[in-house]
């Protein structure tokens, strides 16, 4: 009887994982790539810190009411100074990725951004003096490999315009690795130091985040842009609440899971899921692939799987939006 409800249990929250992150993704393209307005009168949605600002005003609704009822972790004695420096690289990372996919597609951020193990890697070494293991290199060279062909251009028939915009794009992506990999150096630190839980992390740096884009968005007018955008495009709201509690959701379950499952098997389902959701893209939304994108999206996330599988390493309990 364990056995069956343990069973249940974990394809709760692998059903959980996929399903909210699916969608989240969904409505991800649709917001960044899609166009709001009747024929002749369409126009893009360009308010990228407006979105995370509601993104993690959501996150971190979510994680005081399940810090209040479900996932009771005491006192929190972590530095604020840690909070705040990692909630601004978490937030920069999170806008430079919704920014990226106004010049690339979605299967190109989600590709790119399958490569943080990259940054994290490169800085634990270099700010946290950590020693890996040679497979966990090797894990890691193939992920650049496969991002690498991945993103590679052919240059055939494409206007200087073009090239610089897709650029620009994956230069975009670049700095939000970057900013994972920060995140991720600062948060082993609060770990080691004060041995932060999870629940305070996600309620924490999302309230940082909070008042970070909510000080841009007011200073730089946005905030006003963005309301006037959704009063003209009312259908915008469902898509950003629908949105965010997805995102929301979908980080509880993979709390959960690291809680009843460990960390590898929660690795494994979102290195999975992140594989489908490229499927996910291509189907929906004509994203196609060149046969040499298919090759490199199966060796970045065959190293990935192996990585989770066999790399021996700490992993960070946060997942990337991606």
């Amino acid at each position: 009887m364990v056995h069956k409800s343990t069973r249940i249990k974990l394809l709760i929250c692998a059903g959980g994982i996929f399903i909210c992150y699916f969608y989240f993704g969904v409505l991800q393209e649709k917001i960044t790539r899609g166009s709001y307005g009747e024929d002749g009168n369409k126009e893009k949605f360009t308010y990228v810190f407006a979105l995370v600002f509601v993104q993690c005003l959501v996150n971190y609704a979510f994680a005081k009411i399940i810090l209040l009822t479900v996932m009771k972790q005491g006192e929190d004695n972590t530095r604020t100074l840690y909070y705040a420096t990692s909630s601004l690289t978490y937030l920069l990372g999170m806008v430079s990725s919704n920014m990226a996919l106004q010049f690339v597609s979605y299967p190109t951020q989600v590709v790119g951004k399958a490569g943080k193990p990259i940054p994290v890697m490169i800085l634990g070494v270099l700010l946290g003096k950590k020693v890996y293991p040679m497979r966990k290199y090797l894990f890691v060279l193939l992920i650049v490999i496969g991002v690498a062909l991945f993103i590679y251009k052919d240059h055939k028939g494409n206007t200087v315009q073009t090239d610089a915009q897709m650029g620009f794009g994956e230069l975009l992506l670049f700095l939000s690795l970057i900013m994972d990999g920060l995140t991720g150096a600062v948060q082993e630190r609060m770990r080691d130091e004060h041995k932060s839980q999870s629940g305070h992390m996600m309620l924490n740096m999302n309230f940082w985040s909070v008042i970070f884009s909510g000080t841009v968005i007011i200073i730089s007018g946005e905030l006003f842009e963005f309301i006037r955008f959704l009063q003209r495009h009312p259908n915008a709201v469902w898509h950003l609440i629908s949105f965010s509690a997805a995102g929301a959701l979908g980080q509880f379950f993979i709390f959960l899971t690291v809680a009843e499952f460990g960390p590898l098997t929660c690795s494994v389902m979102t290195t999975t899921r992140k594989f489908f959701t490229v499927l996910g893209s291509v189907l929906l939304f004509g994203n196609n692939l060149l046969p040499r994108q298919w090759i490199a999206t199966v060796i970045v996330f065959s190293g990935l799987f192996l990585d989770a599988m066999y790399g021996k390493t700490k992993m960070v309990i946060k997942e990337t939006l991606k």
